[in-house]
């Protein structure tokens, strides 16, 4: 891991992100990367077709906003923490730069500017969207997972100490937990210990529990297996959660179709709406 992604704004839940993130980034030797997108004053006549409606939403939460200022703010933000770490701030990271906070600036709306910045990191990091509200954190967060091509770092909205030292992993034989295990490799390795939660009986044609944990023993991983009923798996792993002492909650997203889960609800829609844990998540669209 050498490319840590935050998107910035002058806001106290911007700022728990980006001292994890720090944080995180002195543990890898990584560099970290602020990016503040700003609104572009033509964003909702020149953004037709698919993204016309994320564009519309995106002006329409910007109006009325000091534009310049929440630049200006949002650089001074980023400063501040990555002085505060140690890292000094530069415009690009050279060949061989490492420990190096990185400020940019990008013009349009996150549907926009995500798809282009997040493949260009190893992880991106961002704190939940409240409870209640949010809807530009919420804007920010799907674009994230659905669209940054990366692993996603979900945090509450308050400091927390660095997580990943103690990671329970979400297991449901799918394609799209093991890519979420393959993403998150480089922070299994360091973990001081790994469990695997399955929920429920293992009757899917994916490899189980015990096929994984053999398969993180060849990366020098050894992980504990944790069942439970499976009567309700977003409640089953948050008390495997506790009941392991973890500090991280890895998973991938979307095992079910995105639309049936928004309906009738799912692990996913659950762990990025209605819990407080950090998660680290990964979707893939492929």
């Amino acid at each position: 891991m050498r490319v840590i992604l935050v998107p910035v704004a002058d806001r106290p839940e911007c700022a728990h992100a980006l001292e994890a993130a720090f944080r995180l980034a002195a543990r890898f030797d990584a560099n970290v990367v602020g990016c503040h997108i700003r609104p572009h004053r033509e964003s909702r006549v020149r953004m037709p077709g698919l993204h016309a409606m994320a564009a519309l939403e995106w002006a329409s939460a910007q109006k009325g906003k000091n534009v310049e200022k929440g630049s200006r703010d949002a650089k001074a933000l980023f400063g501040q923490v990555a002085e505060g770490a140690g890292y000094r701030v530069a415009q690009r990271a050279g060949a061989h730069s490492r420990g190096v906070g990185i400020w940019q600036e990008r013009v349009g709306s996150p549907d926009r500017v995500m798809p282009i910045i997040g493949p260009m990191s190893d992880l991106l990091v961002l704190s939940r969207p409240g409870l209640k509200g949010g809807k530009l954190a919420h804007m920010f967060m799907m674009e994230s997972l659905l669209h940054g091509c990366r692993p996603l770092l979900l945090l509450p909205q308050r400091r927390m100490r660095e997580p990943g030292r103690n990671i329970l992993i979400g297991w449901n034989q799918s394609p799209e937990a093991s890519r979420a295990v393959a993403a998150g490799m480089s922070l299994l390795q360091r973990a001081n210990s790994v469990t695997i939660a399955v929920a429920g009986q293992e009757s899917s044609p994916g490899p189980k529990a015990s096929h994984l944990a053999k398969y993180l023993s060849h990366h020098g991983i050894e992980a504990e297996v944790k069942t439970s009923r499976g009567k309700d798996p977003a409640r089953e792993l948050e008390v495997a959660y506790r009941d392991t002492g973890a500090d991280l909650l890895l998973m991938g997203a979307y095992s079910r179709h995105r639309l049936r889960e928004q309906i009738f609800g799912g692990v996913t829609e659950h762990m990025l709406n209605r819990t407080k844990l950090p998660v680290l998540i990964y979707h893939s669209a492929s």
